[in-house]
């Protein structure tokens, strides 16, 4: 078994308390703290004063350390099932400032356009979502929903993110069978798989975790909580954190369901419950990415995961329209996974997915 990564203690502390902004009671969400990172941090890089401020108060201060481990963890590499997408566009009139412009060629798979959204926004809406749609492999086909792209967008930032994970130890489909498991709804039987191996595992601060390794370094971690409620509680860095930290290898009897998780969100007011203001008003300060006062308009954000016997399949996609702003143990742990629970699907440093599942939808057998 090989070691992994933990991720580091900023991008942790923002996906935690994104995270917690986005849970509803009772319901699933996925979302990617990799993709999200990815387009505030490069918003952090072109922002100034209190718009700077805000955005590392909650993506920490190293926005270059940050943007890096992100960088590492969709590295291409033979054999990784991945996909990304960094987008940058803009009309011709738009004077975009060489730095952050040379900042968003660096990312993978860059591409910086021009756009004409005064005359021709939904040419510019749909041939976007055509990029994402190829990139996500057809797992978001709409980031971009009717009307969002306008005439007075003068700048679009997109991240896309699709990866395909293969367990290095797959589940015998033979074994997955339903299995009693107490959805918010009531207890239902749902299609659950099965494995008997020796798994990374942990327990700390009332919750305990598996982890599922694939190939690449790709890991899905699975974490349930002590307590038996309809939503799991809020998890916190220190959570996380103590759990990567107590991880030791175990002989465990997982039982796990296959599951399916999509979540479409609108990300200001989440930011904003997090201290996230300024950016989206026409105080925001963006002098590192052009002499135009501007400011965001909306954040969009899809996120989509399907496990089951072979491995997981994600994709995300985060876009950013901006506007002119105003000037201005020995015997073997059990881990079934009978109730709500969280999950993490990470590579070296970075956070890809993470979201949490109370009614599980079967995306169906591995195919």
């Amino acid at each position: 078994m090989q070691p992994s990564t933990s991720p580091r203690r900023d991008h942790l502390e923002f996906a935690a308390a994104m995270d917690r902004a986005l849970t509803r009671p009772g319901e699933s969400h996925v979302w990617s703290p990799h993709s999200v990172g990815t387009v505030l941090t490069l918003l952090a890089t072109g922002a100034s004063d209190l718009t700077l401020s805000e955005l590392e108060a909650l993506l920490g201060a190293d926005t270059k350390g940050l943007l890096e481990a992100l960088d590492a963890a969709v590295a291409d590499e033979p054999g990784l099932g991945l996909g990304t997408l960094n987008g940058l566009y803009v009309p011709a009139d738009l004077e975009v400032l060489p730095g952050f412009e040379a900042r968003v060629r660096e990312r993978a798979s860059a591409e910086v356009e021009h756009a004409d959204f005064e005359h021709d926004p939904e040419g510019v809406r749909s041939r976007i979502n055509g990029k994402v749609a190829e990139v996500t492999r057809g797992l978001i086909e709409e980031l971009l929903p009717v009307g969002s792209v306008h005439p007075a967008v003068r700048l679009l930032l997109v991240n896309a993110l699709w990866v395909k994970v293969v367990w290095s130890d797959p589940f015998d489909p033979g074994l997955t069978r339903d299995r009693p498991f107490h959805a918010p709804s009531g207890k239902r039987r749902v299609p659950t798989m099965h494995r008997s191996a020796r798994l990374p595992h942990a327990r700390s601060r009332g919750w305990s975790m598996v982890s599922l390794e694939g190939e690449q370094d790709l890991f899905l971690d699975v974490l349930l909580p002590d307590e038996r409620t309809a939503t799991p509680p809020p998890l916190s860095a220190d959570t996380l954190d103590g759990l990567y930290s107590a991880r030791s290898s175990q002989q465990v009897e997982l039982a796990l369901p296959r599951f399916r998780v999509e979540t479409d969100a609108s990300l200001l007011e989440p930011l904003a419950s997090l201290g996230v203001r300024r950016l989206a008003t026409d105080a925001a300060d963006f002098d590192g990415i052009s002499p135009e006062p501007l400011r965001v308009d909306q954040i969009l954000h899809q996120s989509v995961l399907m496990v089951d016997e072979k491995g997981a399949e994600g994709a995300a996609a985060t876009a950013v329209m901006m506007l002119r702003a105003a000037s201005v143990p020995l015997r073997p742990v059990r881990f079934t996974v009978d109730r709500p629970f969280v999950f993490v699907l990470r590579r070296r440093e970075a956070i890809l997915f993470l979201g949490r599942v109370t009614d599980p939808e079967d995306p169906g057998p591995a195919s």
